[in-house]
């Protein structure tokens, strides 16, 4: 059978992906931001004629990473705003929507990680889009006001706010707002302007696929749970998805004062001036390489602040049009009440950081309460993880610290911020650990639970992210994860009652069945962070 789908831009040819689900792969839903278009908002994407091949995921977005299982960015590339679908066979009808957004520091990853197949979800009855969006510099780096000619008479942006943009149709991809005379300013999170770039590709073009424009629901984990925390509460997304999960979402956000410090700082290491024209003078592959440079000597100097402990360059802008106010002030607000949320973090966040390397080795008491210092933590805070671990070795006090100032607590706070304004949020923890067959302790960390939601337990490439082959007990585990994100794209109730608001962090707790309930986390008492301030800015 020729599974082939009119889009909007074209027809596009799909494969089976499995004997009742199709995909189809590597769909452009805007142009490619380089050249003329670096910098700015998204552009339409140009029609094609016959039918495009939907076989490969398109290019990534620059970046030095090397995921296992995943394509590298290549310099050169440039068509790295794709979409990808898989929809159950034969397409019949109008089915939920679920939409990824991948995480990774807003530096890395892409949609073609092998984790987020969406195959065993579409078996579900629902239509799973995957995509790729600028990360790094190109999608998250502050670019400062320039003259008009830093970037072509065509560029309609004012030089003291963030282009407000209106991406659908090609009228609806123009930057709205009043140029000003003595310059432009390229908008801040070029990144998310792409994300609502693809979910108007996804009111317009998802019908083709069997789904319902209607009833999509915005999903991510890390950053991209961030970013879909962002896009609740931001006016040009409205009306583009009902519902939203949000696995472990991270809470550093950036002023615009900590955003342009940033890019002075990569500019330097690049050899560019921090202006328009400069940063548009270096290449995506030497921002990338002047990022990394940056990020290193962070690593290497103790006394550098927040940064020093997992340094990470980029987070959303607050202050400019796009994103005038934090999500958890905005949602508390009323700003989205009429999206419903689901939210998961693991109880072993920092482990995989600490796994992998990414994050400083701190080994004694005081290296941890200058860790509290420089985030700006009371004591108290520190002290409370301490005696709740009473022996603990100093890396698994600081870990737990770590883990819970940028994901446990910051997970807890949207939930209590979204009932505060009138929505509806189901809160849910991941807690799955038990002893490896070489008696290392498999971890509920950071990126574990996301196999299991989306069913992906099987492919080897997953292996160190899940902590060995798996038992017949996480398959079932799986099956319940999956079944609890199927229901909730489809009706809005994964299978527990929404959150209530309380001062303990009660949640519904994916366990294994065999797992005993004495083999769980100590989590001390949320009201230790009464006293500390979210989002988390750094540096």
């Amino acid at each position: 059978m020729d599974d082939v789908f009119e889009t909007t831009n074209g027809a596009v040819r799909g494969f089976r992906a499995a004997e009742d689900v199709v995909a189809a792969l590597g769909i452009p839903y805007a142009a490619a931001p380089f050249g003329a278009a670096r910098f700015r908002a998204p552009r339409p994407a140009t029609p094609w004629r016959g039918v495009r091949d939907g076989a490969a995921f398109g290019p990534v977005a620059p970046q030095s990473a090397e995921l296992p299982g995943a394509p590298s960015w290549r310099p050169g590339d440039e068509d790295v705003l794709t979409v990808n679908v898989w929809t159950p066979t034969p397409v019949t009808g109008s089915l939920p929507v679920l939409v990824w957004i991948h995480g990774g520091a807003y530096t890395f990853g892409s949609s073609a990680q092998p984790d987020f197949d969406g195959t065993a979800l579409a078996r579900t009855g629902l239509v799973v889009v995957t995509l790729n969006y600028r990360l790094g510099f190109e999608g998250f780096g502050h670019v400062p006001a320039g003259s008009r000619s830093s970037f072509g008479p065509d560029a309609h942006v004012s030089a003291d706010s963030d282009a407000d943009v209106d991406v659908g149709a090609d009228a609806d991809f123009e930057v709205n707002a009043d140029a000003e005379s003595d310059g432009t300013a390229p908008p801040d999170n070029r990144g998310l302007l792409d994300l609502i770039a693809a979910l108007r590709w996804v009111r317009d073009d998802i019908g083709a696929f069997g789904g319902d424009p209607g009833n999509v629901t915005l999903a991510g984990q890390s950053s991209g749970a961030t970013a879909v925390a962002c896009l609740m509460v931001m006016e040009q997304a409205r009306g583009l998805f009902r519902r939203a999960i949000a696995h472990s979402p991270a809470s550093p956000f950036h002023t615009r004062e900590i955003a342009a410090s940033t890019t002075r700082e990569i500019a330097a290491a690049a050899g560019c001036e921090a202006t328009p024209a400069g940063l548009a003078s270096a290449t995506p592959q030497a921002l990338v390489a002047a990022s990394d440079q940056v990020v290193d000597a962070y690593r290497h100097d103790p006394s550098s602040g927040s940064r020093h402990y997992d340094p990470s360059l980029f987070a959303p802008v607050l202050g400019g049009a796009t994103l005038p106010v934090d999500p958890l002030t905005a949602l508390a607000a009323g700003a989205a009440r009429d999206v419903d949320l689901l939210l998961c973090h693991t109880t072993e966040e920092y482990w995989l950081l600490d796994a992998v390397g990414s994050c400083a080795k701190l080994t004694t008491h005081a290296g941890v309460d200058r860790f509290a210092e420089d985030f700006g933590l009371a004591g108290d805070v520190v002290e409370g993880y301490r005696s709740a671990r009473p022996g603990a070795p100093v890396r698994d006090v600081h870990l737990a610290l770590f883990g819970d100032l940028l994901f446990g607590e910051f997970t807890h706070r949207l939930a209590e911020a979204h009932a505060a304004g009138g929505g509806r949020a189901h809160l849910s923890v991941f807690d799955r650990r038990r002893g490896g067959a070489d008696r290392t302790p498999v971890r509920a960390w950071h990126c574990a639970d996301i196999p299991f939601a989306f069913g992906n337990l099987d492919d080897d490439r997953l292996s160190f992210l899940i902590g060995g082959a798996p038992g017949p007990e996480d398959h079932e585990l799986a099956h319940r994860m999956v079944r609890a994100w199927s229901g909730f794209a489809a009706t809005g109730d994964p299978g527990w009652a929404p959150f209530a608001g309380t001062t303990t962090r009660t949640a519904h707790v994916w366990t294994p069945a065999d797992q005993p309930a004495a083999d769980r986390r100590p989590v001390p008492d949320r009201a230790l962070w009464a006293t500390t301030d979210f989002p988390v800015l750094r540096p």
